[in-house]
Order: C-alpha cells, then structure tokens, then sequence
C-alpha cells in the first residue's frame, strides 16, 4: 500500500490552500484516493494557513495526520511549528527566500528553496507558491507533473485566471530538485 502525507503551511494570501487543493485535484485525476483539510485564520491575508493532503492507492480512513512524508514551510513561524511533525527521514521545504533559519533536524531531507526570488526572476512574482508546488511534487513524486498541469487549466486557472497559465506553468516546472 502506497500513503503519501502532504502538510502545506504559511501565511494567508501565500496560496498555501490552493497548493493542497490542486495536490488533491491531481491525485483524484490518477485514480488515487485523497483527502484535503484545510486550516486557516479569519484574517483573508497574513493570518495562518495551512492544509494536510493525503494521497493513498487504498482508501483514506482520516485526514488527520501525526507526522508527515513532506512538510512545506512558506514562512518562519510554519518552519518553527512544523518542522517537528516531519516523519524521520520525510522531507522539509523551506521558503528560504523569507526563511533565514535553518532547520534543527538532521534525520530529515531539507530543501531550502528560494521561491520569491525565483518568481520575480521569471517575471511571475505572485508565482512563488507554484515555485515550492513544482519542488514538493519533485521531492516526493506524489502525483505525476502533467496530472499538475491539467489541474491548472481544468481547476485552479480559469475563466480570466487562464491567461496566467504560462507563468505558472513556468514557475511550477523551474526549481529542479536533486
């Protein structure tokens, strides 16, 4: 049995929520079995956010999880609550263009990428959660990079969000993991 624990976290307006919605979207596209959980505060922009995906071959009993295959963190204080529920040997993205922190953890794969930077330099600045989306797909393989794409024309972006297709497209294919 293959399960895939997902936990997206940071600030509102980062596109924490979307992240995990379209992880979700994928999966079910694969044939998969998924559960989405979102979290957020009541303020719309800089209050918390965060989302558990969980992406299983068998049927999900709860989507509720104690630790996690792979955490995202997109600011300082996701990074310094969070970094705990990664499971030994799971993996830890960090948003290292506003985390300068580095993770306490030597039993986990940590990936600082640089999100915001990389955004701006392809000229989609509000594209640093597609950046760290194209990482975490990377890290973990969890659903397939074209599953990814299809969401963005068929869910994520449409209507007069599909002229940013490109761009995301562009940010969520940049960052290379190792």
């Amino acid at each position: 049995m293959s399960v895939t624990k997902l936990f997206f976290a940071g600030s509102g307006g980062q596109g924490i929520i979307l992240m995990g919605q379209m992880v979700t979207y994928a999966a079910m596209y694969e044939g998969l079995n998924t559960t989405y959980y979102p979290s957020y505060g009541p303020e719309m922009r800089g209050g918390t956010a965060n989302c558990t995906v969980i992406v299983s071959d068998k049927e999900v009993a709860s989507p509720v999880i104690f630790e996690a295959d792979c955490v995202v963190a997109m600011n300082l204080p996701s990074l310094i609550k969070f970094e705990p529920l990664v499971k030994k040997g799971g993996t830890l993205l960090v948003n290292s263009s506003i985390i300068d922190k580095q993770a306490e953890r030597g039993d986990i794969r940590v990936l600082y990428v640089p999100t915001n930077e990389i955004a701006a330099e392809i000229g989609n600045p509000r594209g640093a959660n597609m950046v760290m989306l194209g990482a975490a797909i990377r890290a973990t393989n969890v659903v397939s990079r074209e599953k990814i794409e299809k969401v963005m024309r068929e869910k994520a972006f449409t209507g007069k969000k599909a002229v940013t297709i490109p761009a995301n497209i562009q940010a969520f294919e940049y960052y290379k993991v190792d």
